[in-house]
């Protein structure tokens, strides 16, 4: 992608993978459950289409790197001996495991693989130098491949050494799944077909400042709604009685609706509220047009669901991050689903990043319908402000 995240990325189809040790970093940090079975293999499958596509193509043997959680250390239970038996039975061949992600051992098993091989190494995060990009650990990791593929769009805003720093030692390439979010969030930031949507929410304005003004200089209608519609409600003089606010940022936000006005973009906000008399999914609830003193706002009214909705359906292009209200509680769900079936209703391209809106997404069954759901919410959301993502600058095919 050019122009707003100022990255651009080769595919597969710019290396020659016959005979060749592919290093390959994939996300497979996946949820588990309390005994440590996987929940979800969503991230897992999402891997399959470049790993068969690479064996395909005649690699000698394909390393598959990841990361599992937030371990200080090895941490005996996030060890990804489960996610390589998932795997073996996704991919239909056999995946082996091995004990650790760099050293003798792990050469020779790379070097002593039949052709055709899967390994998986352990968890990158066990090795203390990951991520603080270890020149010494990346030279470990680019030993064991003759080239690499980043497919871990939800690690790639990360100066980490499985991900940005071995892809600057060997010739490297984006998987087919990382460069479909380069692709999509490309439709929406360079050129996107008018009218384009945003979509905003989520709990607090201070995590979406950097997207709000960079999407105010690209979008024709920004939506905002969630926690995060509080703060624009009182720079604006309303009353919003207990409702979430950060006051800190009254004059950000000033200067957002001031950027918004001067450049001609519609900023929406609710026009009606689901108050409540505390934050407890049994508390007492109403629908207000005006929020009374004691209450708080937890998600947009049915008003103002219908009016972003009108507003989606309108759209040529469309982005969306942050659900409308505290969706996790069944009273303060309704915007959010609103939202989401406008969005998987619209006729303009859709894009959907950031983990709370995929969940309702996928709470709602629409996912599907929806052109580009993204796999990664921190690296999307860094993309949507418009940084420039270490593992995908950091790629490149001629070493």
């Amino acid at each position: 992608m050019t122009g707003a995240s100022g990255a651009g990325a080769a595919g597969l189809d710019a290396l020659d993978f016959k005979g060749r040790r592919v290093l390959m970093r994939v996300d497979f940090n996946v949820p588990q459950d309390a005994s440590g079975a996987i929940s979800d293999d969503t991230r897992i499958r999402a891997a399959l289409p470049t790993i068969r596509e690479v064996l395909s193509k005649g690699a000698r043997v394909v390393v598959l790197m990841s990361h599992l959680g937030r371990p200080k250390g090895v941490d005996e239970k996030l060890r990804l001996a489960p996610i390589a038996e998932r795997l073996s039975k996704l991919l239909g061949k056999a995946v082996v495991a091995l004990k650790d992600s760099t050293g003798a051992s792990v050469e020779q098993a790379v070097a002593g693989a039949p052709s055709g091989s899967v390994l998986l190494l352990e968890n990158v995060r066990f090795n203390a130098g990951e991520q603080k990009a270890d020149p010494a650990l990346s030279a470990a990791y680019a030993k064991l491949g003759d080239v690499f593929v980043n497919d871990a769009f939800g690690t790639s805003h990360r100066a980490e050494c499985s991900v940005s720093e071995v892809a600057k030692l060997l010739p490297s390439v984006a998987g087919r799944l990382l460069q479909a979010e380069i692709d999509a969030f490309g439709r929406v930031l360079t050129n996107p077909r008018k009218p384009l949507v945003a979509i905003l929410g989520g709990a607090k304005v201070s995590d979406k400042l950097l997207v709000i003004d960079n999407l105010l200089d690209r979008c024709d209608t920004l939506l905002v709604g969630g926690g995060m519609a509080y703060t624009f409600l009182k720079a604006m003089g309303q009353g919003i009685g207990k409702s979430l606010c950060e006051d800190e940022r009254m004059d950000v936000v000033k200067a957002a609706l001031a950027k918004a006005k001067a450049r001609n973009v519609e900023l929406l906000l609710p026009v009606d509220h689901v108050v409540a008399d505390r934050f407890a999914a049994d508390a007492q609830t109403k629908v207000v047009d005006a929020i009374p003193d004691g209450w708080m706002a937890l998600d947009i009214g049915p008003k103002s669901a219908k009016l972003f909705a009108a507003r989606i359906a309108k759209a040529q292009t469309i982005v969306w991050n942050g659900p409308m209200g505290v969706f996790e509680m069944p009273a303060f769900c309704e915007g959010t689903k609103a939202v989401g079936k406008a969005v998987a209703s619209a006729k303009g391209y859709t894009v959907v990043g950031g983990g709370d809106s995929v969940a309702a997404l996928e709470q709602l069954k629409l996912s599907a319908k929806v052109k580009h759901v993204s796999t990664g919410g921190g690296a999307s959301l860094e993309l949507l402000e418009g940084k420039a993502l270490p593992g995908i600058t950091a790629l490149s095919p001629k070493r």
